[in-house]
């Protein structure tokens, strides 16, 4: 797909450089300073404001590992899925983290058209018993930006898979991506992206122009495919998804919306008694921007209770903010800020029981790039902050990914660790909710 003019001034913030070819030389210089670099990673005492206790566990990547995703599974494992050059391409990789030891990574599936992108990525979900999905996303042609989802599926732990799925249905050469994957039923999930297979292909003066939409399927345990069906015919173009489902089983997608005007405002849309409503703002912020920000919500869910963290530049203010909803997303309260200023954005969320929230996010201060994490409850926004990491060499954390298992939270990111190589890996904490 050629680059939507849309997208041209953020072009580069967006899709970086793709490294097909990549290959990683290490001499012994190297070697030194990357081992500098991961004693500088070790476990510290961080200031507590959020948890007593954030410590440090090692992650089983290789060299310039890349944008991890995590899954908590029922069993109270964590699942991790991430990029890693393999060759002269890239391989999709998976580990399960139990007891405190992670399973050997498993590699799903290796290739030099893989798209490989800092901003959409692999992404990684499990039934109940199990049964892992991961997926990536495959070059369909020879043309910028046309790539279809792939998604695998493992009933063994990563043993077999079995024949890549692709969800959507078109056959068109063009962007398939920013994928969200959530298990709805003992032995469902859904899959929910965004299409570019309309994009200009409408009449001019149509409102409906230079659209890409999101669209939903459901998979099967089996690998069956629901219907292909969009849920929105215009979304914002390359801002990441997210979804949740509460206790009743409403499904609640969380996505970048986009008027004919250039509002792009946070919308959600539900599925309830398998019925899809049509999108509802979460909050009026009324950025209006003509290209995309790259900078998609978090949802996420607890019995009835809801939570939808966001970035938006409203008003020429770079600002995170977190709004709550009592009645399974029918509405929501009000938008409260949470980041103490110069965001960058990137967030992520998660509902405990107690009806608050934790919601990571990445902002800038005078030290340089720093990662955050706050409480914050319903009536009051965020209460407490803190500060899990920070750098000031190039490079970026990207999209640190929130994930739960038990009482256990777990959040990984990409770190830079060598900025002169150019190298990275991926860290991950664990914090207890039980402190």
């Amino acid at each position: 797909m050629a680059l939507p003019p849309e997208m041209g001034s953020f072009a580069q913030d967006f899709i970086g450089v793709k490294r097909n070819g990549f290959t990683v030389s290490i001499d012994q210089d190297t070697m030194k300073r990357l081992s500098l670099c991961f004693l500088l990673f070790l476990p510290t005492v961080l200031t507590a404001q959020v948890f007593d206790n954030v410590s440090e566990i090692a992650t089983p990547v290789g060299i310039n590992a890349m944008e991890p995703a995590l899954f908590g599974i029922a069993d109270g494992s964590i699942i991790m899925s991430w990029t890693e050059p393999d060759g002269t391409g890239f391989a999709v990789k998976t580990a399960t983290l139990q007891g405190g030891n992670w399973s050997r990574p498993v590699t799903i599936t290796t290739s030099n058209s893989l798209f490989v992108n800092w901003a959409d990525f692999p992404t990684v979900a499990a039934f109940n018993d199990g049964t892992v999905a991961v997926s990536w996303l495959q070059e369909n042609t020879n043309i910028p930006y046309a790539y279809d989802i792939n998604i695998a599926l493992s009933s063994d732990a990563g043993q077999t898979w079995g024949s890549p799925i692709v969800p959507h249905d078109d056959q068109s050469t063009r962007q398939h991506g920013f994928l969200t994957l959530l298990p709805t039923e003992r032995d469902e999930m859904i899959a929910v992206w965004l299409d570019a297979r309309e994009y200009n292909s409408q009449s001019p003066g149509d409102s409906f122009g230079n659209a890409v939409q999101l669209r939903s399927t459901t998979i099967g345990k089996d690998g069956t495919l629901g219907k292909d069906i969009p849920l929105d015919l215009r979304a914002c173009s390359c801002c990441q998804t997210s979804a949740a489902i509460t206790e009743d089983g409403t499904v609640l997608i969380a996505y970048r919306d986009r008027t004919a005007d250039e509002i792009r405002d946070i919308s959600i849309v539900r599925r309830h008694n398998g019925i899809w409503s049509g999108p509802v703002n979460v909050h009026a912020d009324g950025w209006e921007i003509s290209g995309c920000p790259v900078n998609g919500p978090a949802i996420d869910a607890q019995a009835t209770d809801a939570v939808v963290a966001w970035f938006t530049g409203a008003d020429n203010i770079a600002t995170i903010k977190v709004a709550f909803s009592e009645d399974s997303g029918v509405t929501f309260g009000p938008a409260f800020q949470v980041d103490s200023g110069k965001s960058v954005g990137r967030v992520g969320t998660l509902m405990l029981a107690t009806g608050e929230a934790l919601i990571s996010w990445v902002e800038w201060t005078s030290d340089g790039e720093v990662l955050m994490l706050c409480r914050a409850t319903k009536n009051d926004g965020c209460v407490a902050r803190q500060t899990i990491t920070e750098h000031a060499a190039s490079g970026s954390f990207n999209f640190p990914k929130l994930a739960r298992s038990g009482d256990t939270i777990y959040l990984a990111w990409t770190q830079p660790i060598d900025s002169e190589a150019g190298f990275s890996t991926i860290r991950m904490v664990v914090l207890d909710l039980s402190d």
